[in-house]
């Protein structure tokens, strides 16, 4: 008798344990498929800064999203090491990236005096973009997949309230927090930067118009375009930096609401013919039509690589809270207006693979 109480028991000690099994192994699989349907898959995580160096930094938490494509690491390295130097807040970085960056972008991180910092790795799947851009084949390796990531605030950080969006060309003098307690108006799911705004010139491009106004990037000789009654002479605004509300942008489904406007242009070409500016703004401009907070325009000066000579004076620079390289002249590359300023942040490529050509082409002019 008692060996069958035994038996019975056992029997039912490990049919509970397989029940449990079985609904832990559906718990991940949800998780898994509900945290990231877009394929949007965490590689790499720190969860926590070392003791010493979180009793010097105080508890507020901030989410900041950075794109790291292999050819522009160096970029995003010093954006995250400017930010890093000038706060005192528990910064989480949330780097998008490709799989083939992964190995490189972990390397320079972990060798680095950037060894520190709190950082996820998401893998970014262009596939996600397959029907919502349209690809000219002979210009098909121009096509830059992490660019579209910002459309995914939610995905990216699914368990933030709030995030920082920033581009890879840019550097930050002062403490991020400010930029993160930006106040958003009710309904407004972020806050971005107005081109009209009086730190930045106005900048004409040739057959474009103007690329401060919604006339430079949309095509209002399109009907579908005319029907949303957007005046053309409307201030653009530079969604390379911005703060969101994440809880508002689900809301909303703003990242659907982006997609659907990628897809009808792939069908209709809403965007302009002359467009100067990066494909991802039009569809932005669209969605945010006067339902965006603004940031302080010192949280975004830009403009600084639109040309090799200087736009602003070095007083007004160094009062910047955050420079921005934006345009075809960047600070790692190709001679750009204050490079030295960005350089100041740069942390050598432990592999060497990223180098500043901007320092041998100096060095090739002197000989």
């Amino acid at each position: 008798v008692n060996i069958s109480i035994l038996i019975v028991a056992v029997f039912i000690f490990l049919l509970v344990l397989h029940h449990n099994f079985l609904g832990l192994s559906d718990f991940l699989k949800r998780e898994l498929s509900d945290s990231n349907p877009l394929g949007l898959q965490p590689i790499d995580f720190i969860p926590a800064v070392p003791q010493r160096l979180a009793d010097e930094r105080n508890d507020k938490e901030i989410s900041v999203v950075i794109a790291a494509s292999d050819e522009r690491l160096g970029g995003a390295i010093t954006a995250m090491n400017s930010i890093y130097r000038h706060t005192r807040s528990n910064v989480v970085f949330h780097i998008v990236t490709l799989n083939d960056t992964v190995d490189h972008l972990r390397l320079w991180l972990s060798n680095t005096p950037l060894k520190n910092l709190r950082y996820r790795i998401l893998d970014f799947d262009p596939r996600v973009l397959e029907g919502k851009v349209q690809v000219d084949p002979q210009k098909a390796d121009t096509l830059k997949p992490l660019t579209f990531a910002r459309f995914y605030l939610p995905n990216l950080v699914p368990h933030a309230e709030k995030a920082i969006y920033v581009d890879d060309d840019i550097i930050v003098q002062d403490d991020i927090l400010e930029l993160y307690n930006t106040p958003l108006k009710p309904g407004h799911a972020a806050a971005f930067s107005d081109d009209c705004d009086s730190t930045t010139n106005k900048v004409a491009v040739r057959g474009a118009g103007n690329q401060y106004n919604y006339l430079g990037f949309l095509d209002y000789k399109k009907e579908t375009i005319r029907k949303l009654a957007m005046k053309a002479n409307t201030c653009s605004f530079n969604p390379g930096v911005f703060v969101a509300n994440l809880t508002e942008w689900k809301l909303q489904n703003i990242t659907k609401q982006l997609e659907k406007w990628m897809a009808l242009n792939v069908a209709e070409e809403l965007y302009s013919r002359n467009l100067a500016g990066s494909i991802t703004t039009p569809p932005l401009l669209i969605v945010f039509y006067k339902q965006h907070s603004s940031i302080d325009p010192m949280w975004n000066v830009r403009h600084l690589g639109s040309s090799a000579g200087k736009r602003y004076s070095p007083q007004f620079v160094k009062a910047a809270k955050l420079l921005h390289w934006n345009g075809h002249f960047k600070p790692w590359g190709r001679t750009a207006s204050y490079a030295e300023v960005w350089e100041k942040w740069y942390v050598p490529d432990p592999t060497g693979k990223f180098s500043l050509i901007r320092r041998h082409s100096e060095a090739y002019e002197a000989k």
